[in-house]
């Protein structure tokens, strides 16, 4: 009998962190798709209900909006016991909560050599509360919902960690400084977590996007007044041979290959889906 692809991943659970974001919730509709019975988790309750009620309506599947801050360890587990509730032991964890902030974005590129006035503008003026909020959000966003989510892989002898980086984690951009380290962090410790749970039988893999506009990056993109994209958003361009920015829908194929069985001999990976750019030299 020929077996159809991903039909292992009918009846599971998965939570999805961030999962009333852009990505979050394309990712939730991509797994819901196929039958994954979905754990919307967000900060922002009401959004993670209306997406949790969409795929409820268009996927036929369980969904649950759940409240959850990535941030605090009492929340993560009541978080918990409300999806084991719901729909029950988790089988899939997706650490897709995360972004940037204005706060820990300097306004220069570059400190010309020349320069002694306007430090406040390169990193020398950054907020170290803005600085320290992004890092804590995209890295310890990260490892307390995995210390939370996966014991109920550990009882249960198996199951898959996804963790969102990025582009910044290999090539750091320049005025994003919190951002790229925070998501250079997260691959460093998707493989060292890796190796810690190989013999409980559970995987950890990253995806690391390109370019997709979100609500975080959107403000350095797009220029708010005109609608048109920055100087920044067209070098990105420029430096991404297919030319375009991704869409939230084109991260879903890698998404649901690395929580099947089609993977099943790969952990520790971290997977580019960036348009061509870290191939890319400039020239």
């Amino acid at each position: 009998m020929k077996k159809i692809p991903f039909a292992e991943l009918r009846g599971k659970v998965c939570v999805i962190t961030g999962g009333a974001g852009i990505i979050g919730k394309s990712l939730s509709e991509g797994l819901a798709s196929l039958g994954v019975k979905m754990a919307v988790a967000d900060m922002a309750k009401d959004a993670a209900d209306r997406v949790a009620a969409e795929i409820r309506k268009t996927c036929g599947v369980q969904a649950v909006g759940v409240e959850c801050n990535v941030l605090d360890k009492d929340s993560l587990l009541k978080a918990k016991e409300f999806v084991h509730q719901e729909l029950g032991a988790i089988d899939f964890l997706i650490n897709c909560a995360g972004g940037n902030s204005p706060k820990a974005t300097t306004q220069a590129e570059v400190v010309d050599k020349d320069q002694t006035e306007n430090l406040e503008k390169t990193f020398f003026g950054l907020d170290i509360e803005g600085f320290r909020n992004v890092f804590d959000l995209n890295f310890i966003g990260t490892i307390l919902p995995t210390m939370v989510f996966t014991t109920d892989m550990i009882a249960r002898g198996g199951g898959v960690v996804l963790n969102i980086s990025s582009m910044n984690s290999f090539r750091p951009l320049t005025k994003i400084p919190a951002y790229s380290a925070a998501k250079a962090a997260v691959n460093n410790f998707t493989m060292w977590l890796a190796v810690h749970l190989a013999k409980a039988n559970i995987r950890v893999n990253a995806i690391a996007p390109g370019f997709f506009l979100t609500n975080q990056n959107r403000f350095l993109l797009i220029d708010e007044k005109t609608g048109h994209l920055t100087a920044r958003g067209n070098k990105i361009l420029a430096a991404t041979p297919m030319g375009k920015f991704g869409e939230p829908e084109e991260l879903q194929g890698a998404v649901l290959f690395l929580l099947s069985d089609l993977s099943k001999f790969m952990t520790g990976v971290v997977v580019p889906i960036d348009g061509g750019f870290n191939a890319y030299s400039g020239v």
